[in-house]
């Protein structure tokens, strides 16, 4: 199970701290939302904190997850500033073939998201080329919403149609995720699991004991339901662990 907080839960003039508190209490990975205003009503972060971010902990694995129109223009530059893995909007974009061969020719994982809005089936012609499906879990655009409980039902499709087209995509779920809702996810498969103000931020223990507790909480829940996911498995690879 991979924890990501999402950086769009941290305070704008206490961010580095909450980072070292996460990074503390376990966590490797962490999810960047880019909004342009246009895609989503919404502006934030802007392209820097990408570089910023890997200056400051160059061993952390970066997500960025681009709510934004056009996306192949952001590419060359997430690759530049250290993305490890840059997922995209599957109405976003014409070319989304196109998009995943550039992103995975960049060195990073592609990622395809799909909204609540949009049925599963939207992802047949692409899953055996991608390396992880974002499932939103609330309309993009803000950090806070609640989780949508017919997300379970979708996440159970979306493992279906993995299971038809024998494909090894992660599965990460994004959006209003809760400790309840996070272990059904891992019960039914997902691997990357985006936490917010519901599982690891404003918690009364502390975010570094938060993050901690989550960890090992949704790791024995994963080996309950002896489910194995490649999670552990592209971070072992990332960092030469055996």
């Amino acid at each position: 199970m991979i924890n990501a907080p999402s950086l769009a839960n941290c305070g704008l003039f206490t961010m580095a701290e909450e980072m070292d508190g996460m990074i503390r209490g376990g966590v490797n990975f962490v999810h960047i939302d880019i909004m342009d205003g246009h895609y989503v009503p919404n502006i934030f972060f802007p392209l820097s904190i990408v570089q910023a971010v890997r200056k400051r902990y160059p061993n952390l694995t970066i997500d960025v997850h681009l709510m934004v129109t056009n996306p192949e223009d952001y590419v060359d530059r997430m690759r530049e500033d250290g993305a490890d893995y840059l997922s995209f909007h599957i109405d976003s974009t014409r070319f989304s073939r196109r998009l995943i061969d550039s992103i995975q020719q960049s060195g990073m994982k592609a990622g395809v998201v799909i909204n609540p809005s949009q049925p599963i089936s939207l992802l047949e012609p692409l899953v055996r080329f991608v390396d992880y499906v974002v499932l939103m879990t609330v309309e993009p655009g803000f950090a806070g919403q609640p989780f949508m409980h017919d997300a379970l039902e979708r996440l159970d499709e979306l493992q279906k149609l993995k299971k038809e087209t024998d494909t090894h995509f992660m599965i990460s779920i994004d959006g209003g995720i809760d400790r309840e809702h996070s272990a059904e996810c891992m019960k039914r498969g997902a691997e990357i699991l985006v936490s917010g103000i519901y599982t690891v931020f404003g918690q009364p223990e502390g975010l570094e004991k938060a993050c901690a507790s989550y960890q090992k909480e949704m790791e024995t829940i994963q080996k309950e339901a002896g489910f194995i996911g490649l999670g552990a498995i592209c971070l072992c690879e990332k960092e030469n662990i055996s």
